[in-house]
């Protein structure tokens, strides 16, 4: 017990000597190295400078934004981008919302993420060429088929847009260009409609500090650690186009800015088609990219790669005109945060039929968008179909009036169809919306090419509406429907 009271008086005597100590040090010394914003004046009664607030990184900036799907989706566009990168000095940065993992393999038997893996160094080596090198990944994965709706679920819509909306803050482009949002009959991936819904979503929500507030709240102290909140600034980029990959091109002319390939860069001295097949033949894992480009550069047969890039006017938010050029009306100065319509439900009565699926979301979709001209690209909804494939058409039956109603549905089919579905009776609870699956089988040898499916829905005797869908048959290839 002596020992013991012995050490608590040495203790308690080393406590109060530190106190003491602390007592008599001048309570405006700061700890070294850490400045003392807290005192009021300095020694020549001023108040102290605070630090410089910084800029948005410059580094990050681009002009033109390209938000596509897959690795190799950028060279449908890519002649413009030689142009624009080499010829008009434009800072470019591209957004790719899988890395491929689905697709096939021309090089070897890597699959799956493997090949993920393989096709995102092929994405950034072709981005260098182009001296490209701001490149990022949504990490959604590779989805094939033809359902936007699909692929918005597979990538998490939600968590896909907020990294969109990021990138579009933090590289705060004056253009966006993307996949357009419609169902079109060619190849037509599900993940290429995804990337222009998302790419749409994020041109019209990057400017609205209340969209991912977390993403434009200063964090507390920025050369610190553990800071959360991310610093970013609201962004409204000025303008943006879209293009497609459909298997016919009548429905884009003058539609949109159209730029030819056989033109010569004046800084390279060669056909901007030369630079897109050299841009391409990075993709080496993909058949009917790198492969396609390797051989033309090989045998010199660049007919391919002649095309001339062209892009839909989405909108724009300076003065332009549909097929000016991309830039014109763009200037450095930023514009304010323009918000669109949202969806407005509209006004309905009595029984109707519609298009279900993507072509319900797309209808709602333009509108909410500010994108209505959209809407007239296609005078009739198209798909493409294989030879022998099941043919599915989604259709809503909707019933806005106050009793239930029974409803009739019957198809007519070209000539060497197979009706699946068959004709059938509905019931419709009023105020309500019955979903219909239909399907028909096309036939297993190439008729014409383009065919038309319509459904009609009856009640009581009296035919309530129609909707019919263009059908492009194909003998091979192609996504699944």
């Amino acid at each position: 017990m002596r020992i013991q009271s012995f050490v608590f008086s040495i203790l308690c005597g080393s406590v109060f000597a530190a106190l003491a100590s602390l007592k008599t040090q001048p309570r405006s010394t700061p700890h070294p190295g850490v400045k003392n914003y807290g005192q009021r004046t300095t020694d020549n009664g001023q108040a102290p400078a605070a630090p410089p607030s910084p800029a948005p990184d410059e580094r990050y900036k681009a002009d033109v934004l390209v938000v596509a799907a897959h690795p190799d989706d950028e060279t449908m566009v890519s002649a413009y981008l030689a142009k624009a990168i080499y010829d008009e000095h434009k800072r470019v940065a591209v957004i790719y919302g899988t890395r491929g993992d689905g697709g096939g393999n021309a090089m070897g038997y890597e699959q799956a993420a493997a090949l993920g893996a393989e096709r995102e160094i092929e994405a950034r080596r072709a981005c260098a060429f182009l001296d490209i090198v701001n490149v990022w990944f949504l990490d959604g994965p590779d989805t094939p088929g033809q359902d936007v709706l699909r692929s918005l679920e597979t990538w998490n819509h939600g968590a896909a847009l907020g990294k969109a909306v990021r990138l579009v803050r933090l590289t705060r482009p004056e253009v966006v260009l993307t996949w357009l949002p419609d169902y079109v009959a060619g190849e037509n991936h599900d993940d290429h409609q995804a990337a222009g819904v998302i790419a749409t979503e994020a041109f019209d929500l990057a400017g609205d500090p209340t969209v991912f507030p977390e993403q434009v709240s200063a964090p507390r102290n920025r050369t610190s650690i553990s800071n959360l909140t991310e610093g970013l600034r609201p962004w409204q980029p000025k303008k943006i186009y879209y293009f497609s990959d459909a298997s016919h091109t009548d429905f884009l002319e003058d539609k949109g800015p159209e730029y030819r390939t056989t033109d010569v860069s004046a800084s390279r001295h060669v056909p901007y088609y030369r630079l897109a097949a050299e841009e391409m033949s990075f993709h080496l894992t993909q058949g009917d990219t790198g492969q396609l480009a390797k051989q033309a550069l090989a045998t010199g047969n660049f007919n391919f790669f002649k095309q001339p890039v062209r892009l839909i006017f989405g909108k724009s938010l300076v003065k332009s005109t549909t097929t000016g050029d991309v830039f014109e009306g763009v200037d450095p100065t930023p514009v304010p945060y323009s918000p669109v319509r949202g969806y407005e439900p509209e006004p309905r009565a009595g029984l109707s039929l519609e298009l279900g699926g993507p072509w319900a979301f797309y209808r709602e979709f333009w509108k909410a968008h500010n994108l209505e001209h959209l809407a007239r690209l296609l005078p009739t909804p198209e798909v493409s179909v294989q030879t022998g494939e099941t043919l599915h058409v989604p259709l809503l039956v909707r019933n806005d009036s106050a009793a239930s109603a029974e409803v009739t549905l019957t198809a007519a089919l070209p000539q060497g169809w197979t009706d699946r579905t068959g004709t059938a009776r509905y019931p419709v609870r009023a105020h309500d919306v019955y979903p219909v699956q239909a399907a028909a089988v096309a036939p297993s040898s190439k008729g014409p090419e383009w065919q038309e499916v319509t459904c009609t829905a009856e009640a009581n005797g009296k035919a309530i509406g129609s909707v019919t869908l263009r059908v492009n048959v194909t003998s091979g290839g192609g996504l699944p429907q």
